[in-house]
């Protein structure tokens, strides 16, 4: 990309979301896609949109993102999460709002790993008495 573009990477459980920003006319193309032909759900949609609403910058820089891993709503968080450090990037004035709403923190919940002798992480079999 040009020099004017700017970089990002945001990640949430097992996504990994890659961010490109440059000025332009508010194009968001993910994995080679149009954001509203990759993404169905109108809830994903506004929760990539969140961190560019807040700042004023919706419509004001054309985004490509490459995101792997994990499912789409969990993309979603990532490309949210990478969003928010670009604008950073871009102006650091953008901080303190992304911050007070808690867009900077990478969600670091991930799946618990299945334990031995038992169904899931807790879940156990059932006992049988007799």
């Amino acid at each position: 990309m040009s020099a004017e573009s700017f970089h990002a990477v945001g990640k949430r459980k097992s996504a990994v979301a890659r961010v490109w920003m440059k000025p332009g006319r508010g194009l968001i193309t993910i994995n080679k896609k149009p954001m509203d032909e990759y993404i169905a759900r109108e809830l994903d949609r506004l929760i990539i949109k969140q961190p560019l609403e807040l700042t004023d910058s919706l419509g004001k820089y054309d985004i490509l993102v490459t995101v792997r891993g994990g499912g789409i709503s969990v993309q979603a968080g990532a490309i949210r999460h990478a969003l928010s450090r670009a604008l950073i990037t871009i102006n650091a004035d953008f901080r303190g709002p992304l911050k007070k709403a808690s867009l900077l923190t990478r969600d670091s919940r991930i799946k618990e790993r299945k334990k031995y002798g038992l169904r899931g992480p807790r879940a156990r079999y059932q006992y049988s008495k007799r």
